[in-house]
């Protein structure tokens, strides 16, 4: 008789909102053995699942879970499973994993792995995007303003606060050797190429190149930056990126020059770092169960 397959193990984020849904998906899978995980912990239950020998690490909670449990085991062989459970779910859309708990869970038991980019700053990984500037004040006042509107609500009100009362810094990018000054409200990058029309602006674009897609708005007065805003929410940023003010460029190293501490928007989490940014793509560093690369194909064709 041949051995039953080992149960793979499941890390829920008990914090996360849709916690109670991916208790049902998981014990209706009966592939998985779970574990009910305080966020604190996650990272540290990883790591001790991996040291244990788990092939395989499925792990429930939304993109910030994600993120942590990925940072946990970029280093490792074991392989990580994503069960969405968060608001944005960004990196299991980016992916093509479905936001549906039982679909994601059937993959996560029987699919098949690739390596998967990631980027790092200062030493930090990152799954999605980073930025530096006017995103990390728009997180600031959103997460204010949800206390009493929501989450989508509060977005955009913090999204035209943010327009209306842009903010120049000064910074040195220094790309392939070169160093590029600029006085700007906002550097982006993004692990993969990104779109830059409504409606999947700043959105991964699925079989695009691979890299670090920086972009960056060239201030040179409010008024302009606020035209410039304005255009971007009626038409799109491609309009924006036929301008002078606009330069978007993909890399796998990047250093960011600021005359202070930086304060950093990490896959939405706001930390401060000391400058030099450092950024760098780290290529199919993590591996992860993802839908075949044909299926991927026929959603966008």
């Amino acid at each position: 008789m041949s051995k039953p397959a080992p149960y793979i193990p499941a890390i829920v984020n008990v914090a996360s909102g849709t916690a109670d849904a991916a208790r049902e998906a998981l014990a209706a899978s009966g592939a998985f053995d779970v574990h009910e995980v305080e966020p604190t912990a996650i990272a540290a239950t990883v790591k001790q699942l991996a040291a244990r020998g788990a092939r395989r690490i499925l792990v429930a909670g939304g993109d910030g879970t994600i993120a942590t449990a990925a940072a946990a085991l970029v280093e490792s062989p074991a392989e990580l499973a994503v069960l969405p459970g968060g608001t944005l779910n960004h990196f299991a859309r980016d992916l093509g994993i479905s936001t549906v708990a039982v679909e994601a869970v059937k993959l996560a038991s029987s699919g098949a792995c690739r390596g998967v980019d990631v980027g790092m700053v200062n030493g930090r990984l990152f799954l999605n995007t980073s930025s530096v500037g006017a995103y990390v004040r728009f997180v600031r006042v959103r997460e204010t303003l949800e206390r009493s509107f929501g989450y989508r609500v509060a977005s955009a009100m913090a999204a035209f606060r943010i327009l209306f009362t842009l903010r120049l810094m000064a910074v040195e990018l220094v790309v392939d050797g070169q160093k590029r000054i600029y006085r700007t409200p906002l550097v982006f990058i993004g692990v993969g190429e990104r779109g830059l029309q409504l409606p999947s602006l700043g959105q991964r674009i699925r079989g695009g190149k691979s890299g670090l897609h920086v972009m960056v708005v060239r201030g040179r007065s409010r008024a302009r930056l606020l035209a410039l805003g304005l255009a971007a929410v009626a038409k799109g940023m491609d309009s924006v990126a036929r301008t002078p003010e606009f330069e978007s460029f993909i890399v796998d190293e990047l250093r960011i020059d600021m005359r202070r501490m930086a304060t950093v928007a990490v896959d939405g989490e706001i930390v401060s770092m000391s400058a030099p940014l450092e950024y760098t793509l780290e290529r199919d560093a993590l591996t992860v169960v993802l839908p075949p690369p044909d299926s991927l194909l026929a959603e966008t064709g």
